[in-house]
């Protein structure tokens, strides 16, 4: 194999992708993805060093959590940016380096450094060579791998929520020195159960970092309230905004406002909607489409210039090439790049802007709207009336069905499981996995939805807030002995995170699907099972009925 990548929940064969990316990833890209993360765990070797005696400076730890996220799935394929992390993570080794050897550090430190902390080149060639001898197949123990890609993929996560917080002012340095110790252990000749630790605290990590992100985002934009967001089309040129960063969307806003433009959100952007200082701009007027894979056709029918922000982003069709535009830690090859914004100010979005003028409307894919908005605080403002409507028996139970989406055929069956759900259950989401049933005609319970949706992937933390003050209200103290059950859907490194942080905040008996994630091996996959209390999704009336059972 000359490759091995198995992050997602659509690697080959649910083993690994060991040719090309079933996301469209090339070999060289994606070894040089582990070359980046090879040279991070580097840094991460003199960081924890480093912070034994004072700490390493949070531009650091903000650098290292970047290049995790641009490693993503569907973040980055652009090798020539990869490369230039790279190169500015060697420089960063070496001063660290430099900055221990300067001081009276311990002098066995500098004995038997692992490789991470001691190779160098300059050779874009020798780094090529190099990365294709860093990645996942140079661990030979497979259990220790399986570990050790649950940490990584654990640390993406808990980077990509981290960044979309700093993009805000919101930073954590106990988040940064987290992932450098993470990232330094798998580095290292640790145990099985040394490494089961590690994951266990990330779990804690990444429930801190969904909580900073929330924090950050209602301080910023105002708590979500609920919404009624148009899926249809109007008669102006329009950009369509996607990925997960709402400070790029308030740039654009304030950029746009009073051009004729509108704009519309895509994926996971719908929230957005939510948020009082950003549905304030009339000009943000609907959503666009649907999750993320659909995009390809999408963005074709749109018309206009397209925004990634982040992740999803997929191969780029020529039809649209022209008109699609990266920022952040998103990047294809060919594809223009929008610069990050200088000291303080906003991003210069005035060439997409100039462009949408130039285009015709979006071409209509639907009618109608959709309603969201239901993140803790708005929910918790309605809980005497879902308290009430459950002690009266008229809501029965709760299903958190939050997450990813994804091509794979199995994942009719969140479709299926909504649709067949009893109509006095509420469907608690968050993700882009509702795009599988938030335009089903499911109705609602005195009034309220049956459908409950609380914002972007990391808002799951949001579904346990709610819960744990539902369960106050009536009286549970163990929010297992709700009405409620979890069965969510996973796809890449964020819904690794969300997971565990679920079990860290207590929750049981999670359900998760459609697929185990393919980087354990049978062994730690019972071993996670057994110790996380999760399942893999079954048959659709099989689980309604455990669920509704309470198992």
């Amino acid at each position: 194999m000359s490759m091995l990548c198995f992050q997602c929940q659509e690697t080959a064969r649910n083993s690994g992708c060991t040719v090309r990316g079933v996301c469209g990833k090339p070999e060289v890209t994606a070894n040089l993805q582990d070359l980046l993360i090879f040279v991070l765990k580097g840094i991460s070797i003199y960081g924890v060093e480093t912070n034994k005696s004072g700490h390493v400076d949070e531009s650091i730890g903000l650098f290292v959590a970047q290049s995790l996220f641009a490693t993503i799935t569907n973040a980055n394929f652009d090798d020539n940016r990869i490369i230039s992390l790279i190169e500015e993570g060697l420089s960063i080794r070496e001063q660290l380096k430099d900055q221990l050897l300067s001081t009276s550090t311990r002098k066995e430190f500098f004995e038997n450094l692992p490789d991470c902390a001691v190779w160098h080149s300059d050779s874009i060639a020798d780094y090529h060579e190099k990365a294709k001898h860093v990645g996942f197949l140079s661990y030979v123990d497979e259990d220790i791998r399986a570990l050790k890609a649950l940490i990584i993929y654990g640390c993406k996560g808990i980077s990509a929520y981290a960044d979309h917080a700093a993009m805000l002012g919101f930073e954590d340095r106990g988040i940064y020195d987290f992932i450098i110790e993470a990232l330094a252990a798998t580095a290292q000749e640790l145990s099985v159960e040394e490494l089961r630790g590690v994951t266990r605290e990330a779990g804690e990590c990444a429930v801190k970092t969904m909580a900073l992100l929330d924090k950050a985002n209602n301080e910023s934009f105002g708590h979500p309230e609920i919404t009624n967001v148009s899926i249809g089309v109007g008669a102006n040129p329009g950009i369509l905004i996607s990925g997960h960063d709402f400070r790029d969307l308030e740039d654009l806003l304030k950029q746009s406002d009073g051009t004729g433009i509108d704009i519309y959100t895509h994926g996971e952007m719908l929230p957005a909607h939510y948020y009082p200082s950003l549905k304030k701009y009339k000009h943000l007027v609907g959503n666009y489409g649907n999750a993320w894979w659909q995009q390809a056709t999408e963005f074709d029918s749109f018309n206009g210039p397209i925004l990634m922000t982040t992740n999803c982003i997929v191969p780029v069709k020529d039809t649209y090439r022209e008109r699609i535009f990266t920022t952040g830690m998103a990047g294809y090859p060919g594809v223009k790049h929008v610069a990050d914004r200088k000291d303080g100010g906003i991003k210069d979005f005035s060439e997409i802007i100039e462009l949408a003028k130039k285009c015709s409307p979006p071409s209509e894919l639907e009618k109608g709207e959709i309603v969201g908005g239901f993140a803790h605080h708005q929910v918790l403002a309605l809980a005497d009336r879902i308290v009430e409507a459950v002690k009266t028996g008229k809501i029965k139970h709760f299903v958190v069905m939050s997450g990813c989406d994804g091509r794979h055929k199995t994942r009719k069956y969140y479709t299926e499981i909504a649709e067949a759900l009893p109509k006095d259950t509420v469907i608690l989401t968050s993700g882009c996995a509702k795009y599988r049933y938030n335009k089903l005609n499911l109705g609602d319970i005195e009034g309220i939805p049956r459908v409950l949706d609380a914002g972007q992937c990391n808002d799951s933390y949001s579904l346990v807030l709610i819960a744990q003050q539902l369960g106050k209200a009536l009286g549970v103290t163990d929010i297992n002995d709700l009405p409620l059950s979890f069965d969510i859907a996973w796809y890449e490194q964020k819904a690794i995170a969300v997971l565990l942080a679920l079990v860290h905040m207590g929750v049981k008996n999670i359900r998760r699907g459609p697929t185990a994630p393919g980087f354990l091996t049978p062994r730690m996959m019972k071993a996670m099972t057994r110790e996380f209390d999760t399942k893999l999704i079954g048959e659709v009336s099989g689980d309604i009925e455990a669920m509704l059972s309470g198992n």
